[in-house]
């Protein structure tokens, strides 16, 4: 991507040098209350039960020393190397742009069909985080809020991006202009009228409703892609593919099988890995958010 020379955004909240919620990460005091009565009843219990509380009064890594965290690089194309502190600085700004590039996109969207596009707020932290919708981990991978209006995201989940087969910035610009289509959807009230729908059905068209959710986000993210391109020539020979992979990796069928279960449709809460792909490539062929109706596909209409 020809990124370093766009405009950064002013909507970046970097959380990395605080301390994880709840004293080390573990959820805090009422964690470990609510663990004693399961841990007193055997002698293992009451050790696990005694080092949770010196890590919550002391603080600390219970497993410092077991595991190493690589930092992230955009790849190849990086001017500082992984595991120093400017690879991940470099990756910070490079989300700083991306964002700034949505805010741009977006913005421009909701002025021509008469209204104020509101940006949301991007959150970096390490680890774990506390927002509107609870204490999550980095293992939830990158998330939405919309009682906040905000993204999270840690930026080692670029490692999680090239172990799933999805390298390159332009794939983890797709992840984050995705997130971005998800506050889109809450400021059009789409969200909140799934939210009410999957509330009343059952449990098999709740889940497709959440499919739809999302596959409209990678329509969205499509969209952005499809103006970023148009109107500062951001992307380069290459990058729709990287979109394109980073899309169908996150797939829940691809994801199953990784873990070695059978694929599940009836189970899957983001779309196919062929899905996926498919609505991110309706958004930037098309560039026009009336193409992301996916709850029409659903209906078959």
């Amino acid at each position: 991507m020809r990124w370093r020379q766009g405009r950064k955004s002013s909507n970046v909240e970097d959380r990395r040098g605080e301390q994880s919620p709840g004293g080390g990460g573990l959820g805090g005091m009422g964690n470990l209350l609510a663990l004693a009565p399961f841990l007193l009843r055997s002698k293992t219990g009451w050790l696990i039960l005694a080092a949770l509380a010196a890590l919550y009064f002391f603080g600390g890594n219970l497993f410092s020393g077991m595991q190493t965290t690589e930092s992230p690089s955009l790849g190849p194309d990086a001017q500082t190397a992984p595991g120093t502190p400017g690879a991940t600085d470099e990756l910070a700004e490079f989300v700083a742009v991306v964002l700034g590039s949505t805010e741009d996109v977006w913005g421009g969207i909701f002025q021509q069909a008469g209204s104020q596009y509101t940006a949301p707020k991007l959150v970096l932290y390490t680890d774990a985080v506390r927002s509107a919708c609870g204490l999550s981990s980095a293992a939830v991978g990158p998330f939405y809020c919309p009682g906040d209006q905000k993204v999270y995201l840690d930026l080692s989940f670029l490692n999680e991006l090239k172990k799933l087969g999805a390298p390159g910035d332009f794939a983890f610009a797709y992840v984050i202009a995705h997130e971005v289509g998800h506050h889109v959807q809450n400021l059009q009230g789409t969200s909140a009228q799934i939210q009410q729908a999957r509330m009343r059905a059952d449990k098999v068209t709740a889940n497709r409703l959440s499919v739809m959710l999302e596959l409209q986000a990678d329509c969205y993210a499509g969209v952005w892609a499809f103006y970023a391109n148009r109107d500062k020539q951001m992307l380069e020979p290459g990058d729709i593919e990287e979109g394109l992979r980073a899309a169908a990796a996150v797939g829940d069928d691809h994801l199953q099988r990784r873990a070695g279960r059978a694929v599940s449709p009836d189970a899957f809460t983001h779309g196919s890995a062929e899905q996926r792909a498919y609505w991110f490539n309706q958004g930037f062929s098309t560039g026009d958010v009336n193409k992301c109706n996916t709850f029409a596909a659903l209906s078959g209409r």
